[in-house]
């Protein structure tokens, strides 16, 4: 059965308890896979440096562009190129923008931990952006979102790769997520006014 065929028979409740479980999940794999590949933890910890131009300018300058990017697609491109079956929608569209925030915040996270911080500082940043891009199956049967999940897993490595640094690549996946689950949010609310 199709993951949108799946998540049409779930509740909102257990739309949430699955993702919080399986970000708890990548959390954990993350901490396990980390303790043996990183030589200790204050190795792990360098990976994250207070550098506002960084984080703010280029992660979230980052963030502004990519937002737009979407923007432009979804104004031009069929809305069947752009459909995850609904997923994102019921994630986002009836949350508080605090359980939003909260949500993004773990997302962010976690894959960024496991993806950036763990697997691309080890394996380097293609097995861990072509995992990423994999980790997000319901986007295999749709070659744009794929093809846009690949590029921004590479670019997300990218930043990675060139700041050192991984905050960056977390508020970016941070405010990506966070303004366009809020757009879901709003839409929904505007569709029924």
């Amino acid at each position: 059965m199709r993951q949108a065929d799946l998540i049409k028979k779930m509740t909102d409740r257990e739309i949430l308890l699955n993702l919080y479980i399986t970000q708890l999940f990548m959390l954990v794999v993350a901490l396990v896979v980390g303790w043996y590949l990183f030589e200790s933890w204050s190795d792990f910890f360098r990976l994250f440096k207070w550098d506002p131009f960084y984080i703010f300018v280029l992660g979230g300058g980052s963030a502004v562009l990519i937002i737009l990017f979407e923007m432009v697609l979804e104004k031009y491109l069929p809305k069947s190129m752009l459909d995850d079956g609904g997923i994102n929608e019921r994630v986002f569209q009836n949350r508080s923008v605090l359980h939003i925030i909260l949500l993004v915040t773990v997302i962010a996270f976690a894959e960024e931990i496991l993806f950036r911080g763990v697997l691309q500082t080890h394996f380097g940043i293609i097995p861990a952006s072509i995992l990423f891009a994999f980790i997000h199956v319901r986007y295999l049967s749709k070659i744009v979102l794929f093809v846009i999940t690949v590029c921004l897993s590479f670019y997300l490595g990218w930043l990675y790769l060139i700041t050192e640094n991984l905050l960056v690549p977390i508020f970016t996946h941070f405010t990506i997520d966070l303004v366009l689950g809020c757009i879901l949010r709003f839409r929904k609310r505007k569709n029924q006014v």
